[in-house]
């Protein structure tokens, strides 16, 4: 009994030393709100629904009123009097609620009065205020280490040589740097640490092409492209394009606000062009249907809300969704915002339902003048055509009035006719339309007639006729495969728009509403006139919004140090967290702002900073003052992004096919998995080729039944704005990465390279392998594990080659000429091995 009040004491001592100092000013953002958030509001918050006792604490007058707190003076205020009581009738929160405040926690409520109990805004609804940062000092580096010292935290040392390489290529292109390139990286910023090495590897890799690949996935996500439509049959659209526009974008460093404007608003720019109108493919994200039975009022209920909540999403930071219903229960943004917002988007010419449209065709300068000349081509032939249409036309007048006098017999139906069943059958259909009076055919029995006559009867103007049919195949042979891409067409009649009682569809009797911005936020001035989606888009990207900036920051920071300032990627509003260091979230808005929305120097900021840099390893010490890195003293390692684990896989074999852009490709996927999927019914087909090793962004996205490898490492279906992925740990990701044939094939191909390229002992080969996938040599234990494996598979396909024979089988790249099978199915297994460690898909 002794031992475990001791164990017990020791660990609250414990839990005690942990907890951070209390600030000497305690602010009511950072320090209270989410206290009486967490364990207050439910019962003395918004919701009327829920509120106890008619006493509110989420605004300060209605608090002073009920005298829950006196300022200045906390030994008189009843909220200290009901947190600190024994008392279980008066304690607060209530003991049936579960919820219990810390000795910390309370100490602040009692600091905050003292100090007059100031309330604040919102704190992502203040305008951001830039720290004032020492010339020539990173402003990372500042804010975090002035973070640091208020919490009695040292940073990490900076990390090796190789670990920052490895780092930076993942971050920065999403593939592993090759060994030549580390070593000559180690070589260049060696032991001095030499800063020019450093920027210059990160300008390097800025000014790579699968940058821009790199830095979309994450874009992708937030604006939940996919190649489907989402709804019922989940059949495809083109929209391809616009995933290759995300990437250009980036690699051209077009800057944010121009980024933000062409997506939503692109067909309504004066300068509008084809690349801009392919940008407005955004608005066309959302889910739709083809189902027949589908209600159009449901559906464009649907649309608006799905638009309202990724604008939401990618760039407020905003959960819009829960105003579909009601006013909000923990921010102020009104259901009248949520519709008035909806009204923007109320111009979109498209069907509610049914098939989407082809889309805009995407073409080069190019293939722009090859259809011009193949247009100017047929207009020329059906002009000629046209000139002896009338001569035509009398000889068929003439040949039916022949045939409806039974002067004329088509041959099918002559008594010695050889002709088909179906032949003899449609020249019957023929005659019986001739003998119809002409007023009552339609166009499809006329049109019927004069395809047999020109086809099967006359010679008259074969030429003419066979130069049209000639034109209009070359035409279509060149056109269907031009790329085409859904994008947003302004229509003059707008929808209607209106509040949605409850978010009711069939309830038609809510207000219509205008395009508005959210009253809460800044307004600017339209002059009598209704705003439209340019204005939206122009306001999002307005440096009076306090939101846009913070919320693409906040999503960049996760993307480099695993978990963002705020940890709710997509709300930073009540029930989202307070940024842990909200003086660096400032900062980090107020910059890009400052330069012009330019997202290559946001990136550089980051991981040119000593902050980036630290080694990822940490203490006991750290480990237990901050489990989840919230303050960086140190880096963060985390398994790389779904597509990264497999380009790295397809990079280290030699299969990847670096290419850029293009459209969606179909990789390796178990047959019968789309077996569900219906109306139609369809199958997956591999690609053969090089679509087999495209890179990972590029695999066909389909929503209802997403690649498997892909959902095995936690990438979104994109029906929803994913502004973050899960990272699970589950043992089907070792599953895939042993036996999913992509990573078989490139285990072998792998396997191959090792056998061909290095020509030494197991030992070295081991050596190489490990260099090639890790860029370090292997230690001295890994190197025996190793060559155990390597000598007994050795031992095993020796004795059954046919077993060597049936692993290279595996996926459609050829095993290369003259290699021993035996000896690469055994370096196969040497492979699997390297591709499936931790290390191997985890970023340091």
């Amino acid at each position: 009994m002794i031992r475990i009040l001791i164990a017990s004491l020791f660990f609250t001592v414990a839990l005690s030393a942990a907890e951070r100092p209390i600030p000497a000013k305690i602010q009511f953002n950072r320090d209270v709100l989410p206290v009486l958030s967490d364990n207050c509001f439910y019962c003395h918050g918004p919701d009327p629904k829920h509120r106890e006792a008619d006493l509110r604490l989420d605004i300060r007058d209605e608090a002073l009123k009920a005298e829950a707190f006196v300022p200045g003076k906390y030994e008189a205020s009843e909220l200290i009097s009901r947190i600190m009581t024994s008392d279980e009738d008066d304690l607060m929160p209530p003991p049936d609620s579960h919820k219990k405040l810390t000795p910390r926690q309370k100490e602040i409520f009692k600091r905050w009065i003292d100090q007059g109990a100031e309330y604040q805004k919102h704190w992502s609804y203040e305008p951001p205020v830039k720290a004032a940062i020492p010339a020539g000092k990173n402003g990372v580096d500042v804010l975090v280490k002035r973070h640091l010292d208020e919490i009695g935290l040292k940073p990490s040392a900076e990390a090796d040589a190789r670990t920052l390489i490895r780092r930076l290529y993942s971050d920065l292109i999403g593939l592993p740097p090759t060994p030549e390139e580390v070593a000559a990286f180690e070589k260049s910023y060696g032991p001095d640490k030499s800063e020019k090495a450093y920027e210059a590897l990160v300008d390097r890799l800025l000014q790579n092409p699968h940058y821009g690949e790199r830095m979309a996935i994450g874009w992708l996500d937030v604006v939940r492209y996919a190649d489907t439509i989402g709804y019922h049959s989940d059949t495809p659209r083109n929209v391809w394009p616009y995933r290759d526009y995300v990437i250009k974008s980036f690699n051209d460093n077009k800057r944010f606000d121009r980024f933000t404007i062409e997506q939503i608003a692109g067909d309504l720019l004066p300068d509008a062009n084809q690349e801009t109108r392919v940008a407005s493919a955004f608005n066309r994200l959302l889910l739709s249907t083809e189902e027949g039975g589908a209600q159009p009022k449901d559906y464009e209920a649907r649309m608006l809300t799905d638009r309202v909540r990724a604008i939401g999403a990618a760039w407020m930071g905003q959960t819009t969704g829960c105003c579909q219903c009601h006013d909000h229960k923990f921010d102020p943004l009104k259901t009248r915002d949520f519709y008035a917002l909806g009204a923007f988007f109320a111009d979109i010419q498209e069907p509610i339902i049914g098939k989407r449209e082809d889309g805009m065709l995407v073409v080069t300068a190019e293939q722009e003048k090859q259809l011009a000349a193949l247009d100017a081509t047929l207009n020329a032939a059906k002009a000629t055509l046209a000139k002896v249409l009338p001569e035509l036309d009398a000889a068929q007048k003439k040949w039916q009035a022949e045939v409806a006098a039974k002067k004329v017999t088509l041959p099918e139906l002559s008594p010695d006719s050889k002709a088909s069943e179906a032949d003899k059958k449609n020249a019957q259909q023929i005659v019986a339309i001739i003998k119809r009076p002409a007023k009552e055919r339609n166009a499809k029995q006329n049109q019927t007639v004069q395809d047999y006559f020109r086809n099967k009867v006359t010679q008259l103007y074969k030429g003419e006729r066979d130069a049209v049919v000639k034109a209009e195949r070359a035409r279509k042979a060149f056109y269907d495969p031009l790329p085409k891409c859904l994008v947003t067409v302004s229509a003059p009649n707008k929808r209607t728009v209106r509040i949605l009682p409850r978010g009711n569809w069939m309830d038609e009797s809510g207000e219509v509403m205008k395009p508005a911005l959210p009253g809460y936020l800044p307004q600017p001035t339209f002059e009598g006139r209704d705003p439209n989606r340019l204005d939206l888009a122009q306001w999002l990207v307005s440096k009076d919004n306090p939101l846009t900036a913070r919320t693409v920051m906040n999503r960049l920071w996760k993307q480099f140090f695993g978990i963002g300032i705020s940890k709710v990627l997509d709300d930073l509003g009540a029930q989202g967290e307070p940024p842990v260091n909200p003086a660096l979230l400032d900062w980090l808005a107020c910059e890009f702002m400052d330069s012009g929305w330019d997202m290559q120097h946001m990136v550089r900021t980051l991981v040119t900073s000593h902050t980036y840099r630290q080694t990822s390893t940490t203490t006991p010490e750290l480990a237990e003052a901050d489990p989840y890195n919230r303050d960086c003293a140190r880096q963060t390692p985390y398994r790389v992004d779904a597509e990264l684990v497999r380009d790295n896989a397809l990079a280290v074999s030699g299969l990847l096919v670096a290419d850029i852009g293009g459209p969606s490709v179909k990789p390796y996927q178990p047959a019968k998995y789309w077996e569900n999927l219906n109306f139609p019914t369809r199958e997956w087909q591999n690609d053969s080729g090089a679509g087999l090793y495209r890179r990972g962004l590029y695999t066909w996205w389909q929503r209802s039944f997403l690649h498997p490898s892909l959902l095995a490492f936690d990438a979104p279906s994109r029906e929803e704005c994913a502004a973050e992925r899960n990272r699970s740990n589950i043992p089907q990701q070792a599953l895939v990465l042993l036996n999913d044939p992509t990573y078989v094939e490139a285990a072998r191909a792998f396997a191959a390279r090792i056998v061909s390229e290095c020509k030494g002992t197991a030992e070295q080969r081991i050596t190489w392998a490990w260099q090639q996938a890790l860029q370090r040599n292997p230690t001295a234990e890994e190197t025996k594990t190793l060559s155990a494996l390597v000598a007994q598979h050795l031992a095993t396909y020796q004795k059954d080659p046919t077993a060597a024979e049936a692993l290279l089988k595996t996926g459609a790249a050829p095993v290369p000429d003259g290699l021993n099978k035996v000896e690469v199915a055994a370096w196969t297994h040497v492979a699997r091995v390297l591709l499936n460690l931790h290390e191997t898909v985890t970023r340091s």
